[in-house]
């Protein structure tokens, strides 16, 4: 099968969620069909990262496009333009001349059996003729993390502007996947609420491509622990992940140390902002920004800590963490989509007394915390290896090539978690 695979960025470095999940399922596809990757690129993009692409694709193709620094003038500008802008900026900012004609060439001159637009932007460079079948991977409900960000403002100019934000990305994410002969969702959460919000929109059936993690690689290292230590992991520039520690050190932390003085805290992640660069300030929390290998900070952490409020999708970082035999606990909406229970593979907490509260008992309660983390390895060693996520995508893609085989209005899994019948 021959694929356009369309993104807005390389996969390289694997420094975010889903740029790692998108690698792990190309660098199986691309060991049975042809892969054409067409991105945007970074001008400062790496000869070595372009070179490693070719790991999961036969043919890569790039557009220069450099994101104006969080801000400059570029940045204040973009963001002025964008309150005119029928599109959210989210999508609006990704508008390429050069992208859509790149799109336009390559489905002139290849023969394509499948397109498949990863995320959602790329789709605002896509036309709306297509010689082949087209499929979006919706790596979130995109309009839910903008809802999201609206309800938790409480400033009246920021409440306006991400309402406005909020509800052009519904509309927007509407006209978009009615577009696609099939959607893909990275969970059965995320299925649900793509029916709920667009019922009436969709065209096609939506299916869901369980999260995975590469257990050899994430494994336990038990003896690195720090008794009284806890971690996050992620991408730093991202709002909800900024959110989620901003809160948690505001609300939750000193909690924790009332209870546990010596408790420390890292924050491991690529491009930390400026706020939270200054927990940093705040005595025993590391910000350490960008790192080569995530593994030996997350070995550190007695417990992982996910208190993320703002959010769609699945954290791919949980089950990183669950690989590496840590005891996991999080908000509701971290853990969201993912096939979890709290008390046996996870502790959910999505207050900030209920969440220090998990986060002391478990400090002070060594053989509790051994069985979560025996219980949360197992699990995702036995299902959610991603040899066996990509197969059940390769399945899914090769079926939409075909052409129609279920009625659009149809949305019961073709994908079903690994084990589950």
């Amino acid at each position: 099968m021959r694929v356009l695979w369309l993104n807005a960025g390389l996969l390289l470095p694997l420094d975010k969620g889903g740029k790692l999940r998108t690698w792990h399922l190309l660098r199986h596809l691309a060991q049975h069909h042809q892969i054409t990757y067409l991105s945007f690129a970074d001008p400062d993009t790496t000869a070595a990262h372009s070179a490693g692409m070719r790991e999961v694709c036969e043919q890569l193709e790039v557009v220069p496009r450099r994101d104006a620094r969080k801000g400059g003038l570029a940045f204040y500008a973009g963001a002025a333009l964008s309150i005119v802008d029928p599109l959210p900026y989210a999508a609006g900012k990704y508008r390429s001349p050069r992208y859509a004609e790149a799109v336009r060439r390559l489905i002139a001159t290849t023969a394509f059996d499948l397109i498949v637009c990863d995320f959602l932007v790329p789709a605002v460079n896509m036309p709306h003729d297509l010689p082949c079948p087209a499929v979006i991977f919706t790596h979130n409900v995109e309009s839910e993390i903008w809802r999201r960000h609206y309800e938790q403002q409480t400033h009246p100019a920021r409440r306006l502007l991400f309402r406005q934000q909020w509800r052009r990305m519904l509309r927007f994410e509407a006209a978009t996947l009615r577009r696609f002969d099939l959607v893909l969702a990275v969970s059965d959460a995320d299925r649900d609420t793509f029916q709920r919000l667009y019922s009436r929109d969709l065209r096609s059936p939506i299916f869901t491509v369980a999260t995975g993690v590469d257990t050899s690689f994430f494994t336990p290292r038990p003896h690195a622990a720090e008794r009284r230590h806890l971690v996050f992991t992620g991408s730093m520039d991202w709002i909800p992940n900024e959110d989620a520690m901003t809160h948690f050190c505001r609300d939750v932390l000193p909690l924790v140390r009332r209870e546990e003085p010596d408790v420390t805290l890292s924050i491991v992640g690529r491009n930390p902002t400026p706020a939270v660069q200054r927990l940093a300030e705040i005595a025993g929390v590391e910000v350490t920004g960008r790192v080569e290998d995530v593994r030996g900070h997350i070995a550190r952490g007695a417990v992982y800590v996910v208190p993320i409020r703002i959010g769609g999708g699945t954290r791919l970082k949980i089950f990183e963490a669950m690989a590496m035999g840590k005891a996991v606990v999080s908000t509701g909406v971290g853990a969201e989509g993912l096939p979890v229970t709290d008390g046996r593979d996870v502790v959910i907490a999505d207050t900030p007394q209920a969440f220090a509260t998990a986060i002391v008992s478990l400090l002070r309660d060594p053989e509790r915390r051994a069985q979560l983390e025996r219980a949360a390895r197992s699990l995702v060693v036995t299902h959610y290896d991603w040899a066996a996520v990509a197969g059940q995508l390769e399945e899914a893609l090769v079926r939409a090539a075909s052409g129609p085989t279920l009625p659009a209005s149809a949305h019961t899994d073709m994908i079903r978690e690994p084990g589950v019948a």
